[in-house]
C-alpha cells in the first residue's frame, strides 16, 4: 500500500492508511448517511411466497388465514398451507393428525428430560422447550437423514431401473452398520406394536405410498443382513407417512420437533409445579457430585511452580512409534475427545445431513 508518511501523503490527516495515494478513490470524499438508490443493484428486502401480513389480515399461499378458521379449517390443514400450498384430503389429515398425536408424548424420554433440567435453572419455558427440540438430532430424530436417503434411492428407481427390492438391499447395505439409528429399522420396537399400527393406518385411509412401500421393502432386506432381529421403528413408520402425505424431510423435522415441544412445555411445567415447589430451584453450586460417583485420578497434591518441570510432560513425539503409544494411551481418557472418530466422507452427499458427523469407537 506505500507509506502512508510519504511526501504524497504530507498534509493529509487521515485515519491510518486511508488517505494513502495508493488507494483506489479518496476515502475523504465518500459520502455518509442516505444516498440515491443504485437502481442496477437489488435492493435488500425479504421475499416470501409463505405469507404476508397488513393491518387488516394474515394470508397464507394466498388464503386469507381468518376466512380459513372461519370455514372450519384447522391446525393441521394450514400445516399442508404452509408446507405444500393446498388444502388436504380429509383422509390426509387424519392421518397427519394421528402421526402428530403418536409424536407428542413420549414420556420421560430425552427431550422432556431436557425441558425438566432447564427449568430447573429458573429460566422460561419457551427456553426448555428450545432445548427440548434440540434433542431431534440425527440419532434420537433423524427425520432429515431418514427421508433424504429414500429419495435418494426412490430416484435410481426412477431413473436407473432399479428395483425397490434392490434399491432396499443396497440401501441397508450401505446403511446398517454406518448410520443404523436413521435406517428406519432396529429392535426397539420388536414388541412394541406402534410403528405397524402407523403403517397400517395409512393403508386403511388410503393413504400409503410409494415411500411406505420401499419403507417395507428395507425392513425386508434388514431382516436377512442384521444378524440380531430387527423391524420397523417409529422414525421409520412416521418419516414415510409423513412423505407419502407430501411433506419433505425437512418439513416433517420441523413438525414434529415442534410437535413435541407441546408435551416438553406440559413436563417443564409439571418441573415447576411439583419439584421447584417442593424442593425450590437448583441455583449454581448447589448439587453436590459425590467422591463415589468420581472413577478419575485419586486425589493428588498440586505441584509448587519450582517442581512443575519434574511432572509436567510435554505433548510433542519425536518419532511415530511415540505418536502411536501416546495416542493409544489418550483413548484410555473419557472426555478428551481422543476416543471419537471422525468420518472421512461427507455424510450429506448420502443423508442429506448438512454437516460432517462423528462416530464412537
Amino acid at each position: 500500500m506505500g507509506d502512508i508518511k510519504s511526501k504524497e501523503n504530507s498534509g493529509k490527516t487521515g485515519i491510518g492508511n486511508l488517505d494513502n495515494p495508493h488507494m483506489p478513490y479518496d476515502y475523504s470524499k465518500r459520502e455518509y448517511g442516505t444516498v440515491p438508490l443504485d437502481t442496477k443493484r437489488a435492493p435488500f428486502q425479504w421475499l416470501s411466497e409463505v405469507a404476508y401480513k397488513n393491518v387488516h389480515r394474515i394470508v397464507a399461499r394466498g388464503y386469507d388465514t381468518t376466512e380459513m378458521v372461519e370455514q372450519g379449517l384447522g391446525l393441521l390443514d394450514i400445516l399442508f398451507v404452509d408446507y405444500q400450498s393446498r388444502i388436504p384430503l380429509m383422509e390426509e389429515e387424519q392421518m397427519l393428525n394421528y402421526i402428530m398425536i403418536m409424536a407428542l408424548e413420549d414420556g420421560l424420554s430425552m427431550p422432556a428430560a431436557m425441558s425438566r433440567m432447564v427449568a430447573q435453572s429458573k429460566t422460561y419455558l419457551t427456553q426448555a422447550c428450545g432445548a427440548a427440540i434440540l434433542a431431534f438430532g440425527h440419532a434420537f430424530g433423524a427425520y432429515s437423514a431418514f427421508g433424504n436417503r429414500l429419495e435418494n434411492y426412490l430416484k435410481k428407481v426412477e431413473e436407473e431401473g432399479v428395483s425397490l427390492a434392490d434399491a432396499a438391499e443396497q440401501l441397508v447395505k450401505e446403511t446398517i452398520n454406518v448410520e443404523p439409528e436413521s435406517l428406519g429399522v432396529s429392535n426397539l420396537m420388536l414388541k412394541d406394536p406402534a410403528a405397524k399400527r402407523m403403517l397400517a393406518r395409512a393403508e386403511k385411509l388410503g393413504v400409503a405410498g410409494k415411500n411406505i412401500e420401499f419403507l417395507r421393502k428395507i425392513v425386508q432386506a434388514a431382516q436377512k443382513q442384521s444378524k440380531t432381529p430387527v423391524d420397523v421403528d417409529m422414525l421409520g413408520a412416521t418419516g414415510a407417512c409423513m412423505m407419502d402425505l407430501g411433506f419433505t424431510p425437512e418439513a416433517t423435522w420441523a413438525i414434529l420437533a415442534a410437535t413435541r415441544a407441546f408435551a416438553a412445555g406440559a413436563h417443564y411445567i409439571e418441573e415447576i409445579e411439583r419439584e421447584v415447589e417442593a424442593h425450590g430451584y437448583t441455583q449454581m453450586g448447589q448439587a453436590l457430585t459425590p467422591q463415589e460417583d468420581y472413577d478419575g485420578p485419586p486425589d493428588r497434591p498440586v505441584p509448587p511452580p519450582d517442581n512443575r518441570d519434574k511432572i509436567a510432560q510435554s505433548a510433542q513425539c519425536q518419532t511415530m512409534e511415540q505418536w502411536k503409544k501416546l495416542q493409544q494411551e489418550r483413548k484410555k481418557i473419557y472426555g478428551g475427545g481422543y476416543r471419537i472418530v471422525e468420518e472421512i466422507e461427507d455424510p450429506s452427499k448420502k443423508t442429506g445431513i448438512k454437516s460432517v458427523g462423528k462416530k464412537l469407537h
